[in-house]
């Protein structure tokens, strides 16, 4: 059976203390939901406002990569955030992002969520780990300091497609036993992205630097850092400073990364 749209009435009940700061709006299909909410913000649209979709015509993660979602299977959507200061002041904004989605997963029962640097949320599977959820943040300036454009795509149960990078997919059905109901998932992820946010606005990605680092998923493993499929670093994986920076050990020491996708070395 076909899911049906996400009602924001009934998200109400289960949003708790975060009633007023979010306004989600639920449409059956767009282009993606990051350039709908681009076009609103551009027109004025409160920080809070959320677009959530069933279907994207044009979805899109990291480096122009397609999104691929469908609403029996995925929760797509995009949630504006605003905040003072430059672009320098929200380094490291998509880990922090990627700490509540896995605090939200795991308020559902959902266990052995990991976060891969910079933007991955991953999940036991077969072979390993495997791709959960993506992140995309689009940053702009506004008058007032910086304006977020969050996108969040996370599977419910788990594509057919691979996902890039040369990982598996995974989806949240087989860590809870179940297809978790989506307006207990979209609650539980807007109540933990706001709590995130404030904490973040206040203490940058500092602040969340140690929840992250927890949840880490390539601790101390050899990675190779690349850059359009190029290998431009090697070392170990220490983790991410309070800037949000990748950090790898090689022969020169711990070196700061910004930039570039992460991949497991073969031993």
């Amino acid at each position: 059976m076909a899911a049906s749209l996400i009602d924001p009435a009934l998200l109400v009940s289960r949003l708790g203390a975060i009633v007023g700061r979010v306004d989600v709006d639920s449409l059956e299909s767009c282009d993606s939901t990051s350039s709908e909410l681009s076009h609103r913000a551009a027109r004025g649209a409160p920080a809070g406002s959320v677009v959530v979709a069933d279907r994207q015509s044009a979805g899109r993660g990291r480096r122009g990569r397609d999104w691929v979602s469908s609403p029996e299977d995925s929760l797509t959507f995009s949630l504006l955030w605003r905040f003072a200061g430059g672009f320098d002041k929200v380094a490291g904004l998509s880990l922090a992002v990627g700490v509540a989605v896995a605090r939200a997963c795991e308020s559902l029962g959902a266990a052995g969520v990991v976060l891969k640097w910079p933007n991955d949320v991953l999940a036991p599977v077969p072979d390993g780990l495997g791709k959960l959820a993506g992140i995309l943040v689009e940053l702009s300036s506004s008058r007032s300091g910086t304006e977020a454009i969050i996108g969040i795509g996370i599977n419910l149960r788990a594509p057919a497609v691979s996902a890039p990078g040369g990982l598996a997919p995974a989806g949240l059905a087989t860590l809870m036993g179940a297809v978790p109901e989506r307006h207990d998932l979209l609650a539980a992820l807007l109540r933990e992205l706001v709590a995130v946010l404030d904490r973040f606005s206040r203490g940058g990605f500092a602040a969340l630097a140690d929840d992250w680092q927890r949840r880490h998923a390539w601790q101390d493993c050899p990675v190779h850092l690349l850059e359009e499929g190029k290998v431009v670093a090697s070392g170990l994986c220490r983790g991410a400073d309070g800037d949000g920076a990748l950090l790898l050990e090689g022969p020169d020491g711990v070196l700061r990364h910004l930039a570039g996708d992460l991949s497991l070395r073969p031993l």
